[in-house]
């Protein structure tokens, strides 16, 4: 494989400090990171309502229909986060003093 993607490979060694710091994190913190499912919602959101609509008569138009749809997303999310507590206790641990502010609590 180092043959064929030399490019890749050469760029992995040369980055791989950067590429590993990801791993310095405890397990719950990597999860909240990767995990994306509430932007791949909010995107299908906005790719339905501007797909739906056949075209649009201005650029504000356009701007109206996406910040509707971005109230609309608001009041779909109201769920807990999974693992929360745990989630907090390595925020903790990890930041110390920088997560414990007034609106962290």
């Amino acid at each position: 494989m180092g043959k064929k993607y030399k490019v890749i490979f050469r760029s992995w060694n040369n980055n791989w400090a950067r590429l590993t710091n990801f791993y310095k994190y405890p397990p719950a913190l990597r999860r909240v990171i990767y995990t994306n499912n509430p932007i791949e919602s909010y995107h299908r959101m906005v790719r339905k309502t501007t797909k739906t609509k056949g075209a649009f008569t201005s650029e504000n138009a356009i701007v109206k229909q996406l910040y509707l749809a971005t109230i609309n997303a608001q009041t779909r999310w109201n769920g807990t986060m999974f693992a929360w507590t745990s989630v907090r206790r390595d925020l903790v641990d990890y930041f110390e003093n920088r997560f414990l502010t007034d609106d962290t609590l």
